[in-house]
């Protein structure tokens, strides 16, 4: 078999599918040598590759490496690469449009927008060159279960999502052939958001427990003075139920206390409509997101043991505030036009970094916080020691911690095991690009290892330093074009002598499990 035949089985295997629809017509592909030829019906073309039904069965060939004669063959200078971008709101509506057009401008193109009534809109964007069009973006803004209803029915290409998609919707996706959306390749994380609970800035309310918020909008506590305020009575304010705000809430909250919605919740199609009703609203209290608080003041949120954490930049990317939430966009099985994977690489680029932050958004940089801006970690390692952390310990860690700074990047696991969340892989991308432009020569990076409290000291020690060598690994892996010789990547651990927050509940827990990164 000719090398480049050979070469469109292979690319076939590996699954390079996902060419735009076209009409099937009949085309024949020959080598450039004029040596072989094949003829079949043209399924698609994405810019790069054809798509063919042949007698050998559905085969994707590089255009560059044949010539295309027949009816079907697409011309290709002027192919146009368009993706359909469908799901939550509040992407599709305020980050979406902002990201297309920084991309435009990097890529020196013109973007113009056209509105359909259906609420599309339809973004062109056009060279500026030559005044031909490269590409075309549609977006649906809905909910994220919309989203990933019309990636699973093909009604989109990508699916904008609020949350990760569920075990019905992983179950229907393989249904329909559209694979495993479970995979770590299918998501990318856009930007950081949290859910947060939010008072009117007249509520003198400025922390509550997980566990107490969860009982308010189940109906168990319906007076501030149960919280510490004043005798009256407590409004709720909550996203539409297919929202992914409010799924989040009630998967995150509500389901962990074994708690479900009670009743008076008033409803809110947008986060600034809640936003807006809550502050003006001195006895509500709602759930919304970081960047949508409008004018309403979030509550930090914490546990019985006392310890805190205050939604913010660094938090949230850290993951150290317990309801971060990551905006996801979720990619086909099936191969993109490169224009389309092109933009889907800007989301990581300093440019689209500026976007997102303009946006309201968290972005994913990389932060650098000295000692003396940790706020009160050393004072909670205190505070929680048992008898099984001894002040050896303690010093070893001020002395260690004195000396350095904590990146961003954060690396979360499920209980138990060595597997990373979405974000916490957003984070392996992230550090290893940084370390491939040489932002760390010279220097050190420590992987710390930290743990819950589950179990005996000296086990979680251990595991608390294996998951810290599996972040390691996984960004030498990840930074493959880096010269490793030019910075130090060690590996510490700690175990359970920094807690972030209470270990009497699971999501403490989750939060306590880490791996950190800290540069000397």
């Amino acid at each position: 078999m000719h090398a480049w035949l050979r070469a469109a089985f292979g690319a076939a295997f590996f699954g390079i599918t996902g060419l735009s629809p076209a009409v099937a017509q009949d085309v024949t592909l020959r080598s450039l040598d004029g040596s072989i030829e094949l003829d079949g019906s043209l399924i698609g073309f994405d810019g790069e590759f054809y798509r063919v039904d042949t007698i050998y069965g559905p085969l994707t060939v590089n255009a560059e490496g044949v010539a295309c004669a027949g009816p079907g063959c697409p011309d290709l200078e002027s192919f146009v690469a368009e993706a359909r971008f469908a799901g939550a709101s509040v992407i599709a509506d305020r980050l979406m449009p902002a990201l297309i057009e920084g991309f435009a401008r990097a890529r020196g193109m013109t973007v113009s927008r056209a509105l359909a009534p259906d609420g599309r809109s339809v973004f062109t964007l056009t060279r500026s060159v030559d005044g031909t069009t490269a590409a075309r973006f549609t977006l649906i803004p809905g909910t994220t279960d919309s989203g990933f209803e019309a990636l699973l029915n093909r009604d989109a290409d990508l699916a904008l999502a609020l949350r990760e998609p569920s075990p019905v919707e992983r179950d229907a996706a393989r249904l329909a052939d559209q694979g495993d959306l479970g995979l770590s390749q299918r998501a990318r994380v856009l930007a950081i958001d949290g859910l947060v609970a939010v008072v009117s800035p007249e509520n003198p309310l400025r922390d509550i427990a997980l566990s107490d918020l969860a009982r308010v909008f189940a109906g168990e506590i319906t007076n501030w003075a149960l919280l510490g305020g004043g005798d009256a009575p407590i409004s709720l304010h909550l996203m539409r139920d297919d929202s992914g705000l409010a799924q989040g809430f009630a998967n995150r909250v509500l389901l962990p206390a074994r708690l479900g919605l009670g009743p008076g919740i008033i409803r809110h199609t947008t986060q600034a409509d809640l936003a807006g009703a809550v502050a003006r609203d001195p006895y509500a209290i709602g759930i919304t997101s970081y960047a949508g608080l409008g004018n309403a003041r979030a509550l930090a949120l914490g546990g019985p043991c006392g310890f805190n954490q205050a939604a913010s930049a660094a938090s949230l990317k850290a993951e150290d505030y317990p309801l971060t939430a990551p905006l996801f966009v979720y990619t086909p099985a099936r191969r993109m036009p490169r224009l389309v994977r092109e933009f889907l690489s800007f989301f990581e680029s300093q440019a689209a970094e500026r976007v997102i932050r303009r946006a309201g958004f968290v972005n994913q940089s990389i932060l650098r916080t000295p000692v003396s801006g940790q706020g009160d970690r050393l004072a909670n390692a205190i505070a929680a020691a048992g008898p099984e952390i001894t002040l050896e310990d303690l010093q070893r860690l001020s002395a260690r911690i004195s000396d350095s700074q904590r990146l961003s990047p954060t690396f979360r696991f499920a209980p138990g095991t060595t597997d990373l969340d979405p974000q916490s892989r957003s984070s392996v991308s992230r550090l290893a690009r940084a370390i491939e432009q040489g932002q760390f020569d010279g220097q050190r990076l420590i992987f710390v290892g930290f743990s819950d409290g589950a179990g005996d000291a000296a086990t979680n020690l251990r595991l608390a330093r294996g998951r810290a060598e599996t972040a390691r690994r996984a960004v030498m892996e990840a930074a493959n074009a880096a010269d490793l010789n030019r910075v130090q990547l060690r590996v510490d651990a700690f175990g359970e002598a920094m807690p972030m927050a209470c270990d009497d509940t699971e999501w403490g827990r989750a939060v306590n499990r880490r791996v950190e990164v800290w540069l000397e």
